[in-house]
């Protein structure tokens, strides 16, 4: 009985590391820390689709994205340099209280996004 749990609990974290490998390297993603609150940082990855940046986190078992920004409305209102060479940027309009921290050259891909949006996108069209 305590092998098969053992095993069982093996495979399972091994399916959760693994998760997390295929999320690091899979194109179009790059890894991003969030801070949401007063909660500490916390490691995911991030991934732009459709208007919005979808984070996962890297180590869990849900298969959907726990925090989807939409770039409307975003406001990058701060950006300071961290540990490890890491920068954080904190992010006001509709997403208050959020904050990505990511490499030089993620912050740069991320900055660059969030100035592409057609004009059109920002306006209210009823």
């Amino acid at each position: 009985m305590v092998a098969t749990v053992s095993v069982l609990l093996l495979l399972l974290v091994a399916l959760v590391v693994l998760r997390g490998v295929t999320l690091a390297r899979s194109r179009g993603s790059v890894p991003c820390r969030l801070k949401a609150g007063s909660r500490g940082w916390q490691s995911g990855v991030a991934r732009y689709a459709d208007g919005e940046l979808h984070w996962i986190p890297l180590m869990g078992v849900r298969l959907r994205p726990r925090h989807a920004i939409a770039r409307r409305g975003l406001v990058v209102s701060a950006r300071r340099e961290i540990d490890g060479g890491l920068y954080a940027v904190d992010c006001g309009g509709t997403t208050r209280g959020l904050s990505l921290a990511m490499s030089a050259d993620a912050l740069t891909g991320f900055l660059a996004w969030l100035e592409s949006a057609p004009p059109s996108a920002y306006l209210d069209v009823a």
